[in-house]
């Protein structure tokens, strides 16, 4: 995959796996990059600018060439399955992206939830995120262990988001405490308790109603 796109074997892929909308904050990840002042990083951007327009993308593409960032655009080179395009060449699927990733961010100005942040922590993989509204409310106060922003990238910010990088046993250590807290509160298992208990409340609260 890292010959296919571009980033070599010793690079540092650090991967925005968000669509090219102004919400989503990916300037962040960019100042980031630059601020890390590491030549081998590369930052690897996933999906494409949707039905919004291509106005912020090409923001971004000259942000990140003024500023000496190494960004990629590869969104043209996944798909939902793996495949050749006419020229032969491969497409891959996101999941092929994360297990290659150093570092996941996720700097959304807001959200509506967090599906990203939980795929991150699926794979196992570090993540910077913002405090958008929703994280603050329903995610953080879960304990999971992150590189976090407040609205902007601060020295703090980037000197925590090299001590990560440059140490596997904290990697590993924050990958298996956030993928505990997620089994524990996101897993299948708890969707279908929580379903089946919401179920049957439903079910006995519609037995007591009367509507006339």
């Amino acid at each position: 995959m890292r010959a296919q796109l571009g980033p070599k074997p010793d690079d540092i892929l650090i991967h925005q796996p968000t669509r090219l909308v102004a919400r989503k904050g990916v300037e962040h990840a960019t100042e980031l990059v630059r601020r890390l002042k590491e030549p081998h990083a590369k930052l690897i951007v996933t999906h494409s600018a949707g039905d919004e327009g291509p106005g912020y993308y090409h923001w971004l593409r000259d942000l990140a060439q003024i500023e000496g960032v190494d960004m990629h655009f590869v969104a043209n080179r996944l798909s939902e399955t793996r495949k050749h395009d006419e020229h032969g060449q491969k497409i891959y699927t996101l999941w092929d992206i994360y297990p290659h990733a150093d570092l996941i961010t996720y700097p959304s100005l807001y959200e509506g939830f967090g599906n990203a942040f939980l795929e991150a922590i699926y794979f196992g993989k570090p993540v910077l995120v913002n405090r958008y509204s929703v994280y603050m409310v329903d995610i953080e106060p879960l304990g999971f262990e992150t590189v976090t922003m407040d609205g902007y990238v601060t020295d703090e910010v980037v000197e925590r988001t090299r001590q990560v990088l440059r140490d596997p046993k904290l990697r590993n250590q924050m990958a298996d405490r956030n993928f505990a807290i997620a089994k524990q509160h996101f897993s299948l298992t708890v969707l279908r308790r929580r379903l089946h208990n919401l179920l049957a409340t439903a079910e006995a609260t519609s037995d007591g109603v009367s509507f006339s």
